[in-house]
């Protein structure tokens, strides 16, 4: 995987948490620094942390599924992305946790982490080094929802929504490539 490949696909997967981060920041109202950055670090860390547990998944059943693993990466990305296009267009714009609490966040970065363990699984079938991509995940999404709280109340939430709508569109682009990339091979 290309350094430009690696790039889009950690932004991509970390635009949802830069998103509930605008509206935690929007909801809070004046975050701390201190605050953006424990959210930063959270959601960081859970996001780089689920493409691997999906990449050790995938790669346990990867001799199984070794013919149509070009597949399965263009219906996970593919499915990702259209997920996260789906969730952009229908959000209501208040379904933003107000709690302050570390359970709280956390349990929204796993909830916003769960399309990157479905990546990691695609991602068992390519010829990637996960722990680059996992860092690359790790530090775009520390940086982005570092800043997405802090400048929440400045931008609002529908930023964040279309934010998101790049992100399904890339994530879908980068499926459909992977799936052109070995037809064209064939």
């Amino acid at each position: 995987m290309s350094p430009f490949t690696i790039a889009v696909l950690a932004v991509s997967m970390s635009v949802d948490a830069f998103a509930v981060s605008v509206g935690r920041g929007a909801a809070i109202g004046r975050p701390r620094v201190s605050e953006a950055l424990r959210t930063g670090m959270v959601f960081g860390i859970v996001e780089a942390l689920t493409p691997v547990i999906g990449w050790i998944a995938g790669v346990a059943a990867s001799r199984f599924v070794e013919a149509i693993d070009h597949w399965i990466a263009f219906v996970l990305l593919g499915g990702v992305g259209l997920h996260m296009l789906y969730a952009a267009l229908r959000k209501a714009g208040d379904e933003v946790p107000k709690g302050r609490s570390l359970t709280v966040l956390i349990a929204t970065a796993v909830g916003t982490s769960l399309d990157a363990m479905a990546v990691g699984v695609s991602l068992a079938f390519l010829d990637v080094n996960i722990v680059v991509i996992a860092i690359a995940i790790g530090l775009a999404t520390f940086v982005m929802s570092s800043g997405g709280m802090l400048i929440g109340r400045f931008i609002g939430k529908q930023f964040g929504r279309m934010a998101e709508l790049v992100a399904g569109f890339a994530l879908c682009g980068l499926g459909t490539m992977i799936l052109i990339e070995h037809l064209s091979r064939v």
